[in-house]
């Protein structure tokens, strides 16, 4: 019995030695040490061009933006396209026309300064500057007078139609009826800024300047900006003067600025993120077919386009433009590349803005058309036809995508197209100086109408950046925005995306879905047609 004895207490040592070789040498992955600390790790797709909301206008800045900063309605956290309080406690409106907001008695500003009606005044008053340059100030045009003060018709803001009735209530009067109105304004564009933060460090309409720096930004979200690694990683913690503060159960989300699809990917698998922003395609039938917990595929309100450059030649020519739209099989390329459940853009506005609205039928797949277009334009079978580039910003499945489109354009137009990879900060920069030919482009409606995917391409606006206007579509979604009968008001959006299709500045390609990795312990983070994010809400219950 005694060696039975002796060789169990010598097995006992052996598995005891295992045991503490296995806890020293297992290394806790960073998601299993973000657990335990409360931090939530996000993909966040390319660095952001900036903090500053008046200056944004893309999706890694807006993904941010919903932690550090609140509109008067927020993301509810059921459904975050739904409407919540937000700086706003409640709200009253006039034939949709006079609204009137109560703000939060205990809201403040991250410092703990108060926030108040007049932080809003001037927020308005800044992005309506034309001297700041801030590519959605045509957001704020459904204002009384918005668009006159912009475009410096009118001098005196105090005309434009907002007004702080005492330091909690704020009074907005829009041109006509606006049912949309508390959609819209949980967009960036309408978020409070603090005078005292920006004004430290220059003026009103000064770019770029230090404020958006973590030890100086201000802001009155849930988070507060704790460190901005550029190329590495940006960090949020609890804003304890939020007025919700109480409800936010993160103690902070690392956003993690991976523009590959590929390594974002493997980080993923590695135990590096919670939540990925996209995924390869060529991985997308793998997890569907295998159904991972991991993989989600949520409908989006968003739409898949080339913009052209109507500035150069010979795109500055519609019939080209229309040759180079009819070349493309949007059938071929959400079947056979995107394969998630992407549909074919048949239009611009996707399915799902207004159940009432009828999305016209104009881009279609046909190559003998487009050829006929392309002769008419002077380029018979692509002859004469410059080299030219598609302008993607880095990302394996924008180049899938290009590279198809590129072979699609010399099998049926016989025209040479190549494609050019630029980083997030100069493709948009690219695009807002017209230096380019073709480029990639993706929209995610800003609210739930169809005025937020027709409005961006009036004369001059600040997300247009193709040089195309014209003086009959301004009209029309002048009009648009006075109309107060619902029928006809969509009846002349309808109008408007009829002429822009036909003109063809920008090439619709198809109606998005969002394809993406999440671990199964995050819980609260909901899907949302606009990618609202209501992080107050989301927890991490390993």
């Amino acid at each position: 019995m005694r060696w039975i004895y002796r060789a169990l207490i010598l097995i006992a040592f052996i598995g005891g030695v295992a045991w503490f070789h296995h806890i020293r040498t297992h290394r806790p992955t960073r998601v299993e040490v973000a657990n335990r600390a409360g931090i939530l790790l996000a993909g966040n797709g390319s660095e952001p061009a900036t903090l500053d909301p008046h200056l944004a206008s893309g999706q890694p800045e807006h993904m941010i933006f919903h932690s550090l900063f609140e509109g008067l309605i927020a993301p509810a956290p059921d459904n975050p396209d739904g409407d919540a309080p937000g700086a706003a406690a409640s709200w009253s409106a006039e034939n949709f026309t006079v609204w009137t907001f109560k703000l939060q008695p205990q809201g403040m500003w991250s410092d703990g300064a108060p926030l108040t009606a007049a932080d809003f005044l001037y927020s308005y008053q800044r992005i309506l500057t034309a001297k700041l340059g801030a590519d959605y100030a045509n957001m704020l045009y459904p204002i009384l007078n918005a668009e006159e003060y912009h475009k410096g018709k009118i001098k005196d803001f105090s005309q434009v139609g907002v007004k702080a009735l005492d330091p909690l209530t704020l009074q907005i009067t829009l041109k006509g009826p606006a049912p949309y109105l508390l959609s819209m304004i949980k967009h960036y564009a309408w978020f409070p800024l603090p005078k005292h933060a920006i004004e430290k460090f220059g003026k009103m309409t000064d770019r770029n300047t230090r404020w958006t720096r973590p030890v100086n930004m201000v802001c009155n979200g849930p988070f507060k900006l704790k460190s901005w690694e550029v190329n590495q990683a940006l960090e949020v913690e609890r804003n304890p003067h939020y007025w919700d503060a109480a409800t936010v159960k993160l103690n902070g989300i690392v956003f993690l600025p991976i523009s590959s699809d590929t390594t974002e990917e493997r980080a993923f698998n590695d135990g590096q993120l919670h939540v990925t922003l996209t995924m390869p395609l060529s991985k997308i039938p793998a997890y569907r077919e295998s159904k991972s917990p991991y993989y989600h595929n949520d409908p989006l309100l968003s739409v898949y386009m080339y913009r052209c450059n109507t500035t150069k030649k010979p795109f500055d020519n519609p019939l080209v433009r229309r040759a180079l739209a009819m070349a493309i099989d949007r059938e071929s390329i959400t079947r056979n590349i995107l394969r998630a459940g992407q549909q074919p853009a048949t239009g611009l506005t996707p399915p799902g803005c207004n159940p009432d609205y009828h999305v016209p039928n104009i881009m279609r797949f046909d190559p003998a058309e487009a050829r006929r277009l392309l002769a008419e334009a002077g380029f018979p079978e692509g002859k004469g036809f410059p080299a030219f580039d598609i302008l993607i910003n880095t990302s394996e499945s924008h180049r899938a995508l290009a590279e198809a489109v590129q072979a699609m354009w010399k099998e049926h137009l016989h025209i040479p197209a190549g494609v050019l990879n630029q980083d997030w900060g100069v493709y948009i920069e690219s695009q807002r100086k017209l230096d380019y030919q073709i480029a990639r482009f993706g929209w995610v409606g800003d609210y739930l109408d169809p005025s937020t995917f027709l409005a961006i391409w009036q004369t001059g606006d600040g997300n247009n950046n193709t040089g195309w206007g014209s003086k009959r579509y301004d009209e029309l979604i002048h009009q648009s925005f006075q109309e107060g009968d619902v029928a006809k008001r969509l009846q002349i959006l309808s109008e408007a995306e009829t002429l822009m299709l036909n003109e063809a500045p920008m090439l619709p390609i198809y109606w998005y879905t969002l394809s993406y990795l999440m671990r199964p312990e995050v819980k609260g983070l909901k899907p949302s047609l606009l990618q609202h994010r209501c992080y107050k809400a989301v927890e991490l219950k390993p």
